[in-house]
């Protein structure tokens, strides 16, 4: 007979392939509603879904027409969640986006209250359309939300709903009308992933899709509670000390004062990455681990989020513009440079 430790340890991994399982079909449904009408940009897709599933927001950076509204959009169609777009513009104030009090009577009694009307950020999917053509005052409005899930208005909090991703879009800073985000705003994106334009062949689907037919409402194939229990399962992911370990030396290695830096980073680095950075890599690592179907993170799932989680984040000097040296190459140099476990997680 089986001893009664023997029995639960076969009970918990039945339970954790059962849900790895869930967790890689409830994938596969998004990623298919999403294909009906998203054309290639493979990479850029994979991305978005993996900070769904680990609960972070993205900064999504692209010339104009390159379907990044769109891409955001059917995500919110085929999730059962709560979608807001908003707009940014130049003359648009924080009050439009948190929302603001108003002064409000009673037509019984005659009294006058303060009454809190929402604004658009009270909802599960935010798209902060072209962010960086609103001034930084505004773009700060999002600061508490993103990384407190809250809004505070005339000295009340008011809890958002979970789960809550911000989901920017913004155009390339060299465009005239824009304002460059603040490195603590770009902090709080757990990626940043660039859309590039598609391939030939799929610029010519891309044409005869949306010049034959009105686009096609999406399914809702995954529900709020459902993929709450999804994002849970992706913490729940262990993480082995040599990988977590890895991950870090990797972040601590892109500062510039710290000790062993590599001379690169010392010539090219003004700011290296976060804190933040470790976390949103070993995080994002678990994501990439569970939608692969592995109930454990490795090396390679460090160094295939290490891009989009750094490049935002490290931050290059005259000395590296000079040289036209950009934060890319600087992270595939860090990747190249700092030693991988010897067990070879």
């Amino acid at each position: 007979m089986a001893e009664p430790a023997q029995v639960a340890a076969e009970l918990d991994e039945a339970r954790a392939a059962e849900m790895l399982a869930k967790l890689k079909e409830g994938r596969e449904r998004v990623l298919a509603q999403i294909r009906r009408v998203i054309i290639g940009q493979d990479e850029v897709v994979d991305q978005v879904l993996l900070a769904f599933f680990a609960g972070g927001h993205c900064l999504i950076t692209g010339v104009p027409g390159l379907a990044k509204t769109l891409l955001i959009m059917s995500l919110g169609e085929a999730l059962d969640l709560s979608f807001r777009r908003i707009q940014f513009t130049p003359d648009l104030m924080p009050s439009d986006i948190t929302g603001t009090e108003i002064l409000e009577e009673d037509r019984a009694s005659r009294q006058r209250t303060m009454k809190f009307l929402r604004g658009p950020i009270f909802a599960n999917i935010i798209l902060a359309d072209e962010i960086n053509r609103t001034p930084p005052k505004t773009q700060a409005a999002l600061l508490e939300a993103m990384q407190e899930r809250q809004v505070s208005v005339g000295g009340v909090t008011y809890p958002l709903e979970r789960p809550f991703f911000v989901l920017a879009t913004q155009n390339p800073i060299e465009q005239e009308g824009t304002y460059p985000l603040p490195a603590i705003q770009q902090d709080r994106f757990m990626f940043s992933i660039i859309i590039g334009y598609p391939k030939r062949a799929e610029e010519i689907d891309i044409v005869g899709q949306t010049t034959s037919r009105r686009r096609e409402r999406l399914d809702c194939v995954m529900h709020r509670e459902e993929l709450l229990d999804y994002q849970h399962v992706v913490r729940e992911i262990p993480v082995a000390d040599p990988v977590a370990r890895y991950a870090v030396r990797l972040v601590a290695m892109s500062r510039p004062r710290a000790e062993g830096a590599p001379d690169f980073v010392r010539d090219y680095v003004t700011w290296g990455a976060s804190l933040r950075a470790s976390h949103y890599l070993v995080l994002a690592g678990k994501a990439r681990a569970v939608l692969s179907g592995r109930f454990g993170v490795s090396v390679g799932d460090i160094e295939a989020v290490a891009l989009p989680v750094l490049r935002h984040r490290i931050i290059t000097n005259f000395k590296a513009e000079a040289a036209r040296i950009r934060s890319e190459q600087i992270i595939q140099r860090l990747l190249e440079t700092v030693p991988k476990p010897a067990s070879g997680l």
